[in-house]
């Protein structure tokens, strides 16, 4: 079981994330509705794995999980977004990213990218 920190700035889709890595027995640790609180959140609980929206007011997903990286080069974070941000995405794989999932997704897509970036 994995220690997770859910973040996106739309509560139904914490609340989708949340419900598929809960039945897939994880652990939500902490949540975060933009980058600023993320990089917070992931100081103060330091999760297992971290799953990041990129789209976000304030600071986006690629900026917060640069400053995550710097916190913590080993950090795993999943990017989870919307079709068509596939330039964000190169980048965010480039700055260590271990999987991406597409929003609107099947729950088992990310238990599935949750397993593969924590190597279970």
């Amino acid at each position: 079981m994995a220690r997770i920190l859910v973040v996106d700035d739309a509560k139904f889709m914490r609340t989708l994330v949340k419900d598929a890595l809960t039945s897939a027995g994880h652990e939500i640790v902490g949540e975060a509705e933009n980058g600023n609180m993320a990089v917070e959140q992931f100081k103060a609980l330091k999760p297992d794995l971290v799953t990041m929206d990129i789209t976000m007011r304030e600071k986006d997903g690629i900026e917060a999980t640069k400053e995550i990286m710097k916190i913590d080069s080993t950090a795993r974070v999943i990017m989870v977004t919307a079709l068509g941000q596939e330039d964000l995405l190169a980048k965010a794989i480039k700055m260590g990213v271990k999987d991406f999932v597409v929003k609107p997704f099947p729950p088992e897509r990310l238990q599935q990218a949750a397993a593969k970036a924590l190597g279970i």
